[in-house]
Parts: C-alpha cells; structure tokens; sequence
C-alpha cells in the first residue's frame, strides 16, 4: 500500500497529468499549440506584430512586408537582422522557446519587444510557414518548414544575411477562426495599423510594405526625425500641425509630438503610446492627453498624439496580456497626471492654453505631489449656435400632401399631419407664439384657420396612437406633443436617424438616392487602410448619392458629389467622419457592410440635441417618423418616443 503523502505533497508518478479514472487528461501538444494561437494569433495582423517585432530584436536597420489578400493568403517580413544558426533557427518553433530570458530577475527588467516564447509556435501551429535565416558567420543559411506545427523539412538554403519568414494560409487547418475574419479592407486597416505602430516607434529602421503587388508605404530610415516618419506615415499635411513634447526626470521620461486642435479627428486611429518602446493602448493615459486640451476641443474630437513613455521596467508590467497591448503601472496615477503635464506644458509653449508646473515624477514625490485621479469628465465646447436643420425635400413623397405612413401599417383613412406651433423654452421669438392659453393640447392649441385639424396616427399595440395638434420642443432635444392617452415625448435625434436609416438602407438597394454634384470638387487623402475600406463599400456609397473617384493604387480622392442630406458646409468632413463611425460600429457590433453604412450615414447627418427646429422641421420631423418601418426605435434599438399616460400625471400631482 503506497503511503500517503504528507499535505501539499503528490508523487511525481501523479503529475503525469492522467486521473486514475482517466476523466483528467493532459492536453496533446498540437491541441495545446492551437490553444495557444487563439489569444497571440486572433488576426493576420496578430502576426504580423510578431514577426516584426522578433526583426525589430534581432537589431534590423531593414523591414519589408509583403501581404497578399490582407494576410490571409501571405505574410512575409524580410530584415537584415543578426540571423540565427541552424539549431537555433529548429529550436525557435518549440513552445515557451525564446532567447529574451533567463531567469525571473530578466522578466523584471525586460527591454525588448518579444520574450514569451509563443509567436512562432503559435503562427506554424496555424499555418505553412517557411524559415530562412542566416548570420553573418555563416556560408549558408538554413531553412526550416512547418505545415501546423508539424516539421515539414529543414536544410542549408541561399539566403542574404538576416531572417526571412513567410506565413502562408493562415488557419487553414482551422476554418472556423477563419471564417470569423473580416473583410480584406478590415482585416487590411487592421495590417496597416500595426505597421504604423511599429513604424513609427523605429523611425531610425526603413520599412516598406507591398499588398497584393502595390507598394503602399516605402519608408526611408530617419533616426531621431519622428515628424518626418509621422508625416510619410500619415500624410504631409502635418506641417506645422505639431507640437514637440519632451520631459524627463529619474523615473520618467516623456517626449513625442501632439497635433495642434485644427488636426483633432472624430476617432482614435491617430493616438500612439509607446512604453520602452513598445505600442501599447491605455484609456486612462489617452485621457490624459485629451484632458490637457481642455475647452480646446470639443467633446467627440481626439486629438493626434505620438508619445513615448520610458520608464524602469521594475515599475511596469507588459505581461498581462497575451499580445503585449497593455500595460500596467505601479503608480497609475503619477503617471496620467505627469502626462496629462507634459502635455499641457507643451501645448502652452506651442501658444495654446495656459502653462503650468509639473509635478514632480519620482517616488514617493510623484505620489505625494500628484494631483488625484480625475472623476469628471473632460471639460467640452457648448454647443454650437447654428442655423435650424433643414429636412431635404427630397424626403417627402412626390406630390401634394403629407409622407402615408409605410405599406402593411394600419393607420386611420384620416391620417394627416397635425399643425401647431412650436414652443422654444425661454427663447423669445417674433414668429413663434407663447403656450397656447387654453393648456397643452386643448382645442386652442392648433393654429386658428389650420388646414390639418386632425392628428396624425400611427397603430401601436395597444390601439392608435394619434399625434396631437400642438407640438412643442423642449430644450433643443425633444418634441412634446398631446395624444389622446397623456403627453407624447419624440427623441429628436433618435427619430430622424431612424429616418435616415431606413432611407439609407432603401437608396443603397435601389441606387436611386438623389446627390447633391458640387460646384467646386474638391480632393481628400486617406490612409492606406482607409483608402481601401472606401474603396471597398464605394459602390454602396454611390447608391447612396456620393460620386468618387477613388483612383486604384492609392493618391488623393475626388469628391463631385455628396447626397442631398449633407447640409452645405459639411462636404469635407463628411467622408472622414462616415469612415470614423463604420470603423467604431465594425469593431463593436456584428454588421453587414450596408447596415453599418446606413447607421453611420444616420448618425453622421442626424440633427443633434440642441439644435433648434422650426415649426415645419419639427412637423416634418414627426410625419416622417410615423412613416417609418419601425418608427419607434432608433438604428440601435433605443427609443424613439415614450408616453406618460395621463393617469401617470394625474398621480404626480396626487390627484
């Protein structure tokens, strides 16, 4: 009988990883490996970041990337790093193999980008991979094959000095990780994006990229010029739109560029952090940046920002996540209140805003002196005041009368508009009369002499719902109206999305939406991965009203022509703001390419809260909803309308 082990103690026969019962059972290595692709390997650009990174290690003055159809068929990154031998160059594909660490003490002062162990392991589990390599010592290189993380062949080859892999059929032995990839354009921005990363945190490495045999970035080494980098990465209309940042203490350095607020954009694709050289994402720390600017912007723009944070490794941990994308610090709030520093100082000497101190960065001085976590938010513009929204003609059914409400809906045969003023609270105006003396929704509420005398209806479950005669705006955001159960509340933001929405949708099936052709065209430059989404939805565009010229292999795009509910005045940030809003709704929702089109557009164009409507807008506004498909939500399931029943104020006021 085996004695049985003091607590805490197993014989080593028991950790074989086998149950006496068998239920328990170690994973098989191919299994195992497969696993562990799925939390480094989620993307071709996953990939791509790997192998980039091992290039970036090795000492690269050199990186070229070839792609084809956005990495699902080929990803090739060439470097004229050290190399590796033939036994190092076999021993790389094993799991946890890595020659960034030793002992615990290497993972605490870890300086370079890759050190797990897993990329390569986890890409040729997933994949046909080739590797070449050779040092410069060596007569030959080698090269090693590996179809799924199974050895296909190794051998002495011809290779220049450094490594070159190539990854062919990303997961073709795993089709269901494949059918989940995006589309060739998102699955392309993704690629582009991380090549910028990586591009931008070594501007002393020339880069280039090639998709599908068109040359798409080719970047001359520029050691120390991070403008020239950040402008052959985004464009030369940077000039003279940024701002230097540079601090440095014992415990921390900061230094980088952010652009001045005329380069601000409606999304976060131009935000780049790196810590000790590493692309990482921080929420906090982009708050930070976005909080220096205070009142400068406004409250759904961001502004562009390269920063790159140094810092002892001791007080840093990279490792808590299997990409390396984020980090996290022993003192989180030192470090976005001295960022948050640097940033407003810079900007101060760049002649916006005030200047400041800053706050020591240095423990236990960071902590004692830094100014506490921020719990509000960042301060934004009031709303503009701009001209009444108008509703394009164009919505309205041909002929006289008012929209009928859609085909299958059971609306009364005396549907018609209702007509009423429009009260605007605490606004004074000539041509809009006061609360009618009689109530809200008494016979005195309609205009005396009204051609409509009778409200609109629109069937719900619990019988008609009918829109009263009187119609009122509250606070530039919601339509008050009287209905025959209590008061009517029209979300007005939520209900002309939804109106647009389901125009959207019906323009781009029937390609028939009117466009407005613009008496002086006008160009826009995208980047590389917003070149190809446009390219990509364009013939949906077009139904939708836009006329393109988008040309094939990159260059600025001619704008002749933006549908009719663009309001003069937005034709150039229409583009950019569109493309900003389908990239944050494909990264948070499964969408078809046409409804994601459609709730961009609607989003993009709806009129917004606090924007004043006539009277006529705000009718038109209502017969226009009640027309709808599903007038009683928006694109995103939120409501459009609510009612308080007339017994729900009647028990308010205890009665």
């Amino acid at each position: 009988m085996t004695p049985t082990p003091p607590d805490g103690e197993r014989p080593d026969e028991e950790l074989s990883g086998v149950a006496d019962d068998g239920l328990v059972r170690a994973l098989p290595d191919t299994l195992a490996s497969k696993i562990a692709a799925g939390e480094v390997v989620q993307r071709p650009a996953n990939a791509l970041k790997e192998l980039i990174e091992n290039s970036l290690d090795a000492g690269a003055s050199s990186v070229e990337v070839t792609l084809q159809r956005a990495g699902s068929e080929l990803i090739q990154v060439v470097d004229d790093g050290a190399g590796m031998g033939p036994r190092d160059a076999e021993a790389a594909f094993g799991r946890h193999a890595t020659s960034k660490l030793r002992t615990f003490e290497d993972l605490e002062r870890l300086r370079t980008l890759g050190f797990r162990g897993e990329a390569l392991a986890s890409i040729a589990s997933v994949a046909r991979v080739e590797l070449k390599t050779r040092r410069q010592q060596d007569a030959a290189a080698v090269c090693i094959r590996v179809d799924g993380g199974t050895l296909a062949g190794s051998g002495p080859c011809a290779s220049a000095v450094g490594t070159c892999v190539s990854v062919r059929d990303l997961f073709y032995n795993v089709p269901a990780r494949r059918a989940f990839l995006k589309s060739p354009a998102t699955e392309f921005k993704h690629l582009v994006e991380t090549f910028q990363a990586l591009a931008l945190s070594h501007p002393g490495v020339a880069f280039s990229l090639v998709h599908d045999g068109t040359e798409v970035y080719h970047l001359a080494a520029a050691p120390g010029d991070l403008p020239r980098r950040l402008a052959d990465l985004l464009g030369s209309d940077l000039d003279g739109q940024l701002v230097p940042l540079e601090e440095a203490t014992s415990y921390l350095t900061v230094r980088g560029v952010v652009g001045r607020p005329e380069r601000a954009r409606r999304s976060r694709t131009d935000q780049y952090l790196f810590v000790n050289g590493r692309f990482v994402k921080s929420r906090s720390l982009a708050h930070a940046v976005a909080s220096a600017y205070g009142a400068l912007l406004s409250e759904r723009q961001f502004p562009l920002s390269v920063l790159f944070l140094d810092v002892d490794p001791r007080h840093v941990d990279v490792n808590v996540h299997p990409t390396k994308t984020e980090v996290v610090f022993d003192d989180d709030r030192g470090i976005y209140s001295f960022v948050r520093a640097v940033v407003k100082k810079g900007l101060a000497a760049g002649g916006l805003g005030m200047d400041l101190e800053l706050p020591p960065a240095a423990p236990p001085e960071l902590r004692a002196e830094a100014t506490a976590w921020p719990d509000a938010p960042r301060p934004t513009l009031p709303p503009p005041v701009l001209p009444p929204p108008v509703l394009p003609p164009s919505a309205l059914p041909s002929g006289s009368g008012p929209p009928l409400p859609a085909p299958g809906r059971s609306a009364p045969p005396d549907y018609a508009p209702g007509d009423g003023a429009t009260v605007r609270p605490n606004v004074p105006s000539r041509s809009t009369p006061p609360l009618p003396a009689g109530g809200y929704g008494g016979a005195e509420a309609g205009s005396a002499g009204s051609a409509h005398a009778r409200p609109s209806a629109v069937d719900t479950d619990d019988g008609p719902l009918d829109v009263g005669r009187a119609l009122w705006q509250l606070h530039g955001r919601y339509l008050l109206s009287p209905v025959r159960t209590g008061l009517l509340v029209i979300d007005q933001q939520a209900a002309h999305e939804r109106i647009l929405y389901e125009r959207a949708l019906d323009a781009m099936a029937s390609g028939m939406a009117p466009s407005q052709q613009l008496l002086f065209p006008f160009t826009v430059e995208l980047s590389a991965s917003d070149h190809a989404l446009l390219a990509e939805i364009a013939p949906d565009l077009a139904g939708l009203g836009f006329d393109l010229q988008i040309p094939r292999n990159g260059g600025p795009i001619l704008v002749r022509g933006v549908p009719a509910d663009v309001r003069l005045g937005d034709e150039r940030d229409v583009l950019d703001d569109l493309l900003a809003q389908y990239r944050r709704n494909a990264g948070q929702m499964q969408l078809g390419a046409r409804e994601n089109i459609a709730r961009s557009l609607a989003r993009r164009t709806s009129v917004k809260g606090g924007q004043t409507l006539s009277p006529d807008e705000a009718r038109t506004l209502v017969d226009q909803l009640f027309a709808c498909q599903d007038p009683f939500s928006d694109p995103s399931g939120r409501p459009t309308t609510i009612r308080l029943p007339v017994d729900e104020i009647e028990r308010r006021f205890r009665r």
